[in-house]
């Protein structure tokens, strides 16, 4: 117990330090000048101690910068608010399990009291603290804010509405419903000693908070832009933050109060619940109560999280030029970092940048001239398919090799713990895109260590690994040496080999490069042309896509023909629709049920499902992201409030099926 308290004393003892840290940086920014403050002003009045009387000038320099640079520090501290990483570790001290407010031995005269009366009382008695705060902050900032905002004097009107949110309902909702009904039952305790019930009826508003924490980041970011461009702006709220009801704290210290508020509930309840006998009559409603405002902080906290990782993406996106086939909401950054490239031509380096997300590579280039973009996309490799593996080069050391679909690139980093990170932030990606689908596994493991050369099943179907032209002096495959006139070295787009022209006089579809016709060598001209060596493996290493409408179709979530119109709306293709349980979060697209190969595929992470009025008979449903918007005609209503309900379970991220329905749910091809 001892060692319990210790710690609980130490959180708090953090908290508040960090408050009077942020306090007296805004005191000091705002004491008019020649003026200290009395938090700064008080070492000054403090006698000198002995040693200090033989301190050397050096000595007391060094001090006086040291003080200075501490100081310059807060003023930082205070003009910047409050961060998500700031937010992110005040949010993990209150939610220890271990801490919580120290109950005042002085609120509850009579030790005789049962504990959870007294943690009741304390619920209460901070509740009504916290409507106090709310209240400053609804009804005085806000109020204030918006009064001079609609006579043009400070900040637009939509401002002020961003950096306050939904701050109204959520005052509206604890001082009309929530404190209400705490006092009442308090008042009640002897003839019904139980608060459960309470919370249990109105934790469910609370969800509320999930829009605030969400926009709490952009508003502090708001009062810091706008405090720069509108001195009376940041004049009335400096006039507000002097007045008592204030307490010296800034309105971005207000501000976080309702963040905080939820774990304080989850904390206080769980200490109840803790304290009830069994045979207590509030037990039950205490337990779903603690239950659902656990769930509620579980979304407040996710609604941080969620928040920052868009934040995080779209800085990526703005330095990447915003391009329309990159921008996704579902994508995670994994790594980025600069990296040099192998040329297999001239057996030199060159500067580049990666970006690795979870479903893609970025190779790209720095802008010379950085207007708008901070880099240039030169290639984009999936993930899907993709390989690493250390490369034992004694000319180039810290050498890996990354082969996707796409392209296979030769990259070295600076050191072999560099190489080692990239090898295993690539490694996880490639495993955690693994997990979601047995499809891709066979895709994965293919390329042996010691080889640089594809296994004959993967010819045309990725992009090989070239072999460096100064590594041969003869034709891979005829052996005829080379020569700078007349027999030059080429190299096979298939195998990566480096042949001379006769050798690699011929071309053939590639797979990788969208089928498109690329200079191979005559061995993989065979191979890849030849139909029946293509039919003796079909089947061994293929991917969803090249598998058929009919098997798919027998192992799916939902699958029926439905029909995809054109931006016009006016007309369109039909086809047969899938989405596979082996894929759940991917439609696939099919001429015909019993098509061999699907010829388009769609993510469905991250979409919106829309529903459309019926029109002219027809059955009209969307899937909407960003700018692309795909919109679909089913034959019977019934099939598409399944389809919408299929597409929006598998955009939210549910793999499994929906309870009550058939997993190989599909209706009869026509």
């Amino acid at each position: 117990m001892e060692g319990e308290a210790n710690n609980q004393e130490s959180v708090l003892n953090l908290v508040a330090m960090f408050e009077e840290q942020c306090k007296f940086a805004w005191r000091d920014k705002h004491a008019p000048h020649g003026q200290a403050t009395p938090a700064t002003s008080q070492p000054q009045q403090l006698p000198a101690s002995p040693g200090s009387q033989g301190q050397s000038l050096s000595q007391m320099a060094a001090r006086h910068k040291a003080e200075q640079e501490n100081k310059e520090e807060e003023e930082q501290q205070g003009q910047r608010g409050l961060s998500f990483k700031c937010l992110r570790s005040f949010r993990h001290k209150i939610s220890e399990d271990n801490w919580r407010r120290q109950q005042d031995p002085d609120l509850q005269p009579g030790s005789k009291e049962p504990e959870e009366k007294k943690i009741a009382l304390e619920l209460l008695e901070t509740e009504q603290a916290y409507v106090n705060r709310l209240h400053l902050l609804d009804q005085i900032f806000y109020t204030e804010l918006m009064k001079e905002a609609k006579n043009g004097k400070t900040v637009p009107e939509e401002v002020v509405k961003m950096i306050f949110s939904n701050i109204s309902s959520i005052y509206q909702f604890h001082a009309r419903f929530f404190l209400p009904e705490l006092q009442k039952r308090m008042e009640d305790w002897s003839c019904n000693p139980r608060i459960g019930d309470v919370i249990q009826k109105l934790a469910p508003f609370l969800k509320m908070y999930g829009e605030y924490v969400k926009n709490f980041d952009k508003a502090v970011e708001l009062i810091t832009i706008w405090s720069e461009k509108s001195p009376p702006f940041q004049e009335l709220i400096a006039d507000i933050q002097k007045r008592k009801v204030c307490a010296n704290l800034t309105l971005q210290h207000h501000m976080l109060e309702p963040v905080q508020r939820i774990p304080r509930y989850e904390l206080l309840l769980k200490d109840y619940v803790q304290k009830l006998s069994p045979e207590s009559p509030d037990r039950d409603d205490a337990e779903k109560a603690l239950e659902m405002i656990f769930l509620v902080a579980k979304h407040s906290n996710a609604a941080i999280a969620e928040m920052e990782r868009l934040q995080n993406l779209w800085t990526v996106y703005q330095r990447l030029g915003l391009e329309d086939d990159i921008v996704d909401p579902s994508n995670e950054l994994i790594k980025e970092g600069p990296i040099q490239k192998i040329s297999t031509r001239n057996n030199s380096t060159s500067e580049k940048y990666l970006f690795l997300f979870n479903n893609m590579l970025l190779y790209c280039v720095p802008k010379v001239i950085q207007v708008g973009a901070e880099f240039q996309v030169h290639l984009r490799i999936d993930v899907d398919g993709m390989k690493v593996r250390e490369l034992n080069d004694t000319q180039f050391p810290h050498t890996f090799l990354v082969s996707g679909k796409q392209r296979t690139l030769e990259l070295r980093a600076r050191s072999g713990e560099e190489m080692n990170a990239w090898i295993k932030a690539f490694q996880d990606a490639i495993d955690r895109k693994e997990k979601r689908s047995e499809t891709f596994k066979t895709a994965v493991h293919g390329l042996e260590t010691g080889t640089p050369a594809l296994k004959t099943e993967e010819l045309g179907r990725r992009a090989p690994q070239w072999v460096r032209d100064n590594l041969v002096t003869m034709c891979m495959r005829c052996k005829e040496p080379f020569n700078a006139i007349m027999r030059r070295r080429h190299h096979c787009r298939a195998c990566g080999y480096v042949v001379c022209a006769r050798c690699s006089d011929y071309k053939a579809e590639l797979q990788y490069d969208g089928n498109r016709l690329n200079r191979v060598c005559q061995e993989c001209y065979v191979f890849l042309t030849g139909h029946v060596v293509l039919e003796d493996r079909e089947g061994k290493y293929k991917g969803i896509l090249e598998k058929g409408a009919a098997e798919v179709s027998g192992r799916s979530l939902l699958c029926s023909s439905l029909q995809l119109l054109d931006k016009n709306g006016k007309g369109g293709t039909r086809g047969w629709f899938v989405i596979p349980q082996d894929d759940p979060l991917v439609l696939y697209i099919y001429a015909a049920p019993q098509d061999v190969r699907a010829h388009t595929s769609i993510p469905l992470l991250g979409y919106q499902v829309r529903d459309l009025p019926q029109g002219d008979s027809r059955h009209l449903f969307q899937l909407a992201q960003s700018r692309q918007v795909y919109t679909f005609v089913a034959d019977t209503e019934e099939l598409k409030q399944r389809w919408m309900r299929a597409m929006a379970r598998s955009a939210a991220g549910i793999t499994h099926p929906e309870e009550g329905e058939d997993a190989d749910s599909c209706d009869e091809a026509e």
